[in-house]
């Protein structure tokens, strides 16, 4: 977790599309902002008190500014809301210093980045570094509507917009988005980068590795859990191997919530499984993974898990604290 914070102020905020707006956040003091890699993001700590992560989507060479972009969504638990209802031009707001979990692999001879909805925004910084860079990519951006669609405008006229593709759900069927053709077609030893709902992000998956794409050429970045049903969870034990301390997780508490009321400090963010900041080793026992950080053959390993979401099989895990 993202233990500097800063403070910026929002100097202006736009509309980019329905129920899509962004943010330019600069520093509040006025002073240069940390630099960022493409496909890093924030913790922003909002005025009702949620903390909420946002991809920055401007050019990573930028240092007076970082810009955002917010979809309202209407299963939001309030941190989207908040944004597009309390946050206006002059608002001070507390955000931590950049970090990746969502890096280019900058020794691809290709790069085809997919996006649907709202996860334009890391692909928005990746295709500035990629052009800015002279390296080879494609942009495929995917929506319901081009009503729906962020930041066409700057798309349409940036210096790489031969190299995007719109998609619309109520266009015609020529025009939408042939996955398997597309990845296909890709050239050889190309990475692909996703980002955008679940089921979007699913099928893209799931067709490059139904084309034999090996994992670490698939690289993706969720924004939001996937629904999960309690219905069957029961209690478990967590032993801290440095000390052999035992607490009892209850079926309506996390993890990570039995942890930090045993007095245990784990880093926490995004509290759905989707950032990794609570990332914690396991030496003994089999997690029940429900997380969408961790890639699959690190699941199959059971040596780590993440303590927000997911739980466990065995009636005792030991954790190296």
């Amino acid at each position: 977790m993202s233990t500097a914070t800063l403070q910026v102020r929002v100097a202006h905020k736009r509309a980019e599309a329905q129920d899509i707006c962004s943010l330019e956040l600069v520093a509040a003091n006025g002073g240069a902002l940390p630099a960022f890699t493409a496909g890093a993001h924030i913790d922003v700590h909002l005025p009702n008190g949620l903390q909420r992560q946002y991809s920055l989507c401007n050019a990573p060479g930028e240092t007076q500014r970082y810009v955002i972009g917010v979809l309202r969504d209407a299963a939001s638990r309030g941190g989207s809301a908040n944004v597009h209802d309390a946050l206006a031009e002059g608002s001070v707001l507390t955000i931590s210093t950049p970090r990746n979990l969502f890096p280019l692999a900058e020794q691809a001879p290709h790069h085809l980045l997919l996006a649907g909805g709202i996860g334009i925004t890391p692909m928005l910084a990746m295709a500035e570094h990629l052009a800015n860079t002279g390296q080879s990519f494609a942009l495929h951006h995917c929506n319901r509507s081009r009503a729906r669609t962020a930041f066409v405008e700057r798309l349409a006229t940036s210096p790489y917009s031969d190299k995007v593709q719109h998609h619309f759900d109520d266009g015609d069927t020529a025009q939408k988005l042939d996955i398997a053709g597309t990845l296909q077609h890709a050239p050889p030893g190309t990475h692909l980068y996703v980002c955008g709902p679940q089921g979007f992000m699913d099928a893209v998956l799931n067709a490059g590795r139904t084309a034999g794409w090996p994992e670490e050429r698939l690289h993706r970045e969720y924004f939001g859990a996937a629904p999960v049903d309690h219905t069957n969870d029961g209690s478990f034990e967590l032993e801290i191997a440095s000390t052999g301390k035992v607490i009892k997780v209850l079926p309506d508490q996390t993890a990570l919530e039995a942890l930090h009321a045993a007095g245990v400090d784990i880093p926490m963010s995004c509290e759905q499984g989707v950032c990794g900041t609570c990332l914690t080793r396991v030496k003994a026992g089999t997690p029940d993974h429900r997380d969408q950080y961790l890639m699959p053959e690190e699941q199959a390993a059971n040596d780590q898990f993440l303590p927000c979401c997911s739980r466990a099989s065995s009636t005792r895990l030991v954790l190296d604290l």
